[in-house]
């Protein structure tokens, strides 16, 4: 008995449709009509479902000698390798999107936490502000830090929400029967609100020195130009947003099916890039306030920021290479 006659006799053994069948499988109905009919030949994950399905061996369906359904086989699951079920994916894809909006808006406010101190600084130097540079600079000190607790706050709570599927994002994974499917039909749904996400983000970022170009055309006044400064910020954060509020999902998506950043063998070298991560930032932070306190130049010493987002692309640029290389 060929492919074909068996999987119309399992079908009908199993009181399908063709349509009822074509939906589990996710495909078309005239697909399966096609492999009934001895026109085309399922490729060998439809096959490895459909045994699943039927609940017979691979050997059976494949080898026309055999007549008689076998017991299906057990897979071999490799060491290390967690199976990620249907009620799991949607349980961490549904945690991804809680999270995107928290992470979001903590990133933004990163960005953004230097602007009342450059410009109560500013205002305190030109006398439009009735207090002393020292109060100026204080204030605005006490701003950034209440920002930037907060931003750490957000992250904090939205990383507890996703802590329970970190594996998703270092360990290889296989995904139970339908997961796969689902996450595309998902993904396809997403893409065009990821991409218009993605436009938006990048035309932010382009535009955000627009303002800092226009403020030495218009006026060469220190509180102009930190105006300025801080309406660029405002575009960087804005341009950031809009990243992160598509890539959260979008990238959990890649997490289940195993794509872009989260292949296997990229997955391998991940947590080798989080432990270069979590130093680079730490010695970015200690340089900052080590440089602030030093110079007091509170005002001026934030450009450490963008310099070491710029330098940290680099570092895990070369990073990646060299994990090229080892492979």
């Amino acid at each position: 008995m060929i492919l074909a006659d068996k999987i119309l006799t399992l079908r009908k053994q199993s009181g399908w449709s063709q349509e009822e069948l074509a939906r589990q499988l996710d495909v078309t109905r005239q697909s399966v009509s096609k492999w009934e009919g001895a026109q085309a030949v399922p490729d060998l994950e439809k096959i490895l479902q459909m045994a699943r399905l039927f609940g017979v061996s691979t050997d059976y369906l494949l080898k026309d000698e055999l007549e008689l359904p076998g017991p299906i086989e057990e897979e071999e699951q490799p060491a290390g390798v967690r199976r990620v079920s249907m009620e799991q994916a949607n349980e961490f894809l549904a945690a991804k999107d809680q999270t995107a909006l928290p992470v979001a808006a903590g990133a933004s406010l990163c960005i953004l936490s230097p602007v009342c101190l450059l410009l109560l600084g500013a205002l305190a130097e030109t006398g439009a502000l009735p207090v002393s540079e020292a109060a100026a600079a204080g204030i605005g000190l006490t701003v950034l830090l209440a920002l930037v607790a907060a931003a750490v706050a957000l992250f904090i709570s939205a990383g507890a929400k996703v802590r329970s599927f970190e594996y998703l994002e270092t360990d290889p994974i296989e995904t139970e029967y339908g997961v796969t499917g689902m996450v595309r039909r998902r993904q396809q749904q997403f893409q065009q609100h990821y991409t218009r996400g993605n436009m938006a983000g990048t035309m932010l970022c382009i535009l955000c020195a627009v303002p800092i170009f226009a403020g030495m055309c218009l006026s060469e006044k220190d509180l102009w130009m930190v105006a300025m400064v801080c309406l660029t910020l405002a575009l960087v954060a804005a341009g950031v947003f809009s990243f992160i509020m598509v890539g959260i999902p979008w990238g959990a998506m890649q997490q289940l099916l195993q794509e872009g950043d989260y292949t296997r063998s990229k997955k391998a070298g991940s947590r080798r890039r989080a432990a270069i991560a979590t130093v680079y930032w730490l010695l970015a932070a200690a340089l900052y306030l080590g440089c602030s306190f030093v110079t007091e130049a509170w005002n001026r010493t934030w450009i450490l920021w963008p310099v070491a987002g710029v330098l940290f692309a680099a570092v895990m640029a070369i990073a990646g290479l060299l994990e090229h290389r080892e492979d």
